[in-house]
This record gives C-alpha cells, structure tokens and sequence, in this order.
C-alpha cells in the first residue's frame, strides 16, 4: 500500500536520558540524531512528505532551562544541516506560530526553506511552535470574503499550515503513548496509527521499516465498506 505522508510523534528523549541518569537535554541531543537517520530512510525509500514533531504548543509549559536548550538545539540544527539536505535533496518546510519563535530561529526557518525550495526530494515539515487546535483557529482566521455557507473542505485545507500537502497516511509514534496529542488534527482525520514501546532516542531505520510494514497489511476504508 503506497504511503504519501507519514507523521512522527518523537516521543520519550526525556525518559530516555532519566532511565540513563542523565540529564533530559542529553536525550533530545540523542533525539535529533535519530530524526536525522529516519528523515534519511524516508529520503531514500522516495517517500514524499514527512512531518515530525519538533516542539509544540504546551511544551512551553516546561522549565525555562529545557525550552531555552531546545530553542538553541533547534536553531544550531537548521544552520547545520543544509549539506544533509542537499545531499539528499530534502526540501524543508515549517508549520506552526511562527511568530510566537524567537526571532533567530523564524530568519533561519525562513532561510532553510528558502534554500532547499528547489529540491524534489521528500519533503520533511518541522512542526515548531505547532498546534493542531492553533492551526484549525488560525486558518479560521483567515477566512475572508467567501459566504461561510459556500466554504468546502477543499477550501479549508488551503488555509492550513500543511496547504498542498496531501493527508497523512501514517502516524508514528514512540514512547508508548496512544494518543495524538494536538497532532496534525485535520491532517489525520482517516491516518492509520502506529505506537511503539521503544523510546525515540533507540528508534531506528529497522522500527521505521517495521512500522511501514505494518501499515501495508493494513485495509484502509475511509469510512466505507470494503
């Protein structure tokens, strides 16, 4: 069954780095590392769109140290990686708030998807400062001049974050969690779910390829009969 978009939850750095007694900014180091490697199966597998789940809208709930790690975790990641993504022809895009970011990490989100807009490889969003609730508001928010009585779907898709970018097929998630936790809301209304015990930081091509191989033996019916 052919896949278009999958979907990462990368879930379990922190819990990583505790089982290990270390600090849980060694575990989003580690993280990176690993989405690094999974973003590359997916490039070479020719799979189009892959979205991961870097930094949400409540996790600015956590202390003051980890968010300020992670902002400059993520921004010394974007300015490092552009020889990655040439080498294989990633084109990188972000969805979120990004005006709520620091202003550095919105000039080298801006910077990044400006320079690997000619790619035609997959295509890897950076959920950062994402929501899906904050992004089905503020597509809302948008709306202008059309009668809301003539709105379509097709319409409303067009105002997401994720504009031009087909539903998500897949949804992966590490950790052991079961849920979406404001993920891609939209995106996903007819996604097949895949969780897996294994933490992020241990996730790797082989659990990728196990979890696509799981989504190939499965039937999907978008609400209809088979």
């Amino acid at each position: 069954m052919t896949v278009q978009h999958i979907a990462v939850i990368m879930d379990g750095n922190g819990r990583w780095a505790q089982q290990r007694g270390l600090a849980r900014t060694k575990g989003h180091q580690e993280g990176l590392e690993t989405a690094k490697k999974i973003v590359k199966t997916a490039a070479d597998l020719h799979i189009p769109y892959i979205t991961l789940y870097v930094f949400s809208t409540e996790n600015w709930k956590r202390t003051e140290g980890e968010v300020g790690f992670l902002m400059g975790l993520i921004q010394k990641h974007l300015r490092a990686e552009l020889a990655f993504y040439a080498a294989n022809s990633i084109r990188v895009r972000h969805i979120g708030e990004a005006a709520a970011l620091p202003r550095e990490i919105q000039v080298e989100l801006a910077d990044i998807a400006a320079k690997t807009a000619h790619y035609t490889g997959t295509t890897v969003q950076l959920a950062i400062n994402y929501g899906g609730r904050d992004e089905i508001v503020r597509a809302v928010r948008k709306l202008s001049g059309k009668p809301l009585e003539e709105l379509t779907e097709a319409d409303f898709e067009q105002l997401l974050d994720t504009a031009g970018v087909p539903p998500v097929d897949l949804v992966i998630r590490t950790g052991g969690e079961k849920r979406l936790s404001n993920f891609l809301l939209w995106q996903t209304a007819y996604a097949e779910f895949y969780s897996t015990d294994v933490l992020w930081p241990d996730f790797t091509p082989a659990h990728f390829m196990e979890a696509l191989d799981s989504y190939a033996k499965r039937t999907r019916r978008f609400g209809g009969i088979v």
